[in-house]
């Protein structure tokens, strides 16, 4: 049993949509509600926290949207916000709706406006991590990974079809402008050729192998998967400077945009939605502030905020090494 101190909180998502977001939201909800805390939504992140554009949820409100894409609560990216007045104006809608505790979904750029936010006020701030990238860090996973990535395996799988029907090569882009994590986990899923991400500077080498070989195997299909941050440019970029070199060589770029952050969540992102959802309310109720919920080796952990920054993750090694050798002839 906790000890109550928080009667009244607002649930808010902010930055970029992830799959599962509304599953986090549904358990923040449920969980405040259990235990008999009025619960505020806030539409459009921040923005709606400035513009006082807030709802009161019930149990009936987020019934059935733990298997929707998106989020109910719309979502924004708010400058008025990162300015001492809009933040002044947001505390002010708070303490008129008596609100005394807020939960955050969304990525580095949510975590530090509620830091400066938490570090001016007296209102604590819980941030779940949700973004598709994966690059939050002090969790090994965040909201939205899993499904944009089966999103993006099942797009290649369909685009190998024709690939293998009209022998060309397909350069298919994959969202990542600092991580390269889902062009690697769909790469690696989806048997791409060449994986090109920012994190590994060697595997254009690759890209130039396996183009030489087509040329003298005479085998003309093949998927190159590429983080949109890739070194030297996207795969339109990398595409042209293979076909100025091999103008033979039948290439096609397909860029699969922001369909990979649309869809149902999977179950992998709806389950940790709920637990982190769950540990957000109890990190509030026990009187805690400024903190992320993560998951480490599969368990709950509260990062700091400080902590919870947009970072650098060392890819696993073990799949570019596997890559290399599956791909090898």
């Amino acid at each position: 049993m906790h000890k109550k101190a928080i009667e009244c909180i607002a649930v808010l998502t902010s930055g970029g949509d992830a799959p599962g977001m509304n599953a986090a939201i549904r358990a923040v909800t449920r969980a405040a509600l259990a235990n008999n805390v009025k619960v505020f939504g806030c539409n459009y992140g921040f923005q709606g926290m400035i513009e006082n554009d807030f709802l009161k949820l019930s149990y009936q409100d987020i019934g059935g949207i733990i298997g929707l894409g998106g989020t109910i609560l719309k979502t924004a990216r708010c400058e008025k916000f990162t300015t001492v007045e809009g933040r002044e104006q947001a505390y002010k809608n708070l303490k008129q709706r008596n609100i005394d505790g807020v939960v955050v979904i969304g990525g580095d750029g949510t975590f530090k406006g509620a830091a400066q936010f938490s570090s001016e006020f007296d209102i604590p701030f819980i941030g779940i991590p949700g973004t598709i990238d994966n690059d939050i860090s002090g969790t090994d996973y965040t909201i939205g990974f899993d499904t944009a990535l089966n999103t993006v395996v099942q797009a290649v799988d369909k685009i190998k079809d024709t690939a293998r029907s009209h022998g060309r090569i397909f350069f298919v882009e994959a969202m990542g402008r600092e991580a390269g994590l889902l062009a690697l986990g769909s790469g690696l899923a989806c048997g791409a050729e060449v994986i090109l991400i920012p994190e590994v500077l060697e595997q254009e080498k690759e890209l130039d192998k396996f183009i030489q070989k087509g040329l003298v195997d005479k085998k003309s299909s093949g998927i190159i998967m590429v983080a949109e941050g890739y070194k030297t440019g996207g795969a339109l970029k990398i595409a042209e400077r293979v076909k100025a070199q091999h103008p033979d060589i039948e290439a096609r770029v397909t860029i699969l945009g922001h369909i990979q952050r649309g869809g149902n969540p999977t179950a992998q992102d709806r389950i940790a939605a709920t637990r982190m959802g769950v540990a957000a309310i109890n990190s509030l109720l026990a009187g805690k502030k400024n903190l992320m919920i993560g998951l480490k080796n599969k368990a709950i952990v509260e990062v700091p905020f400080g902590l919870a920054e947009k970072a650098y993750r060392p890819i696993n090694r073990e799949f570019v090494d596997i890559q290399e050798v599956i791909t090898r002839t």
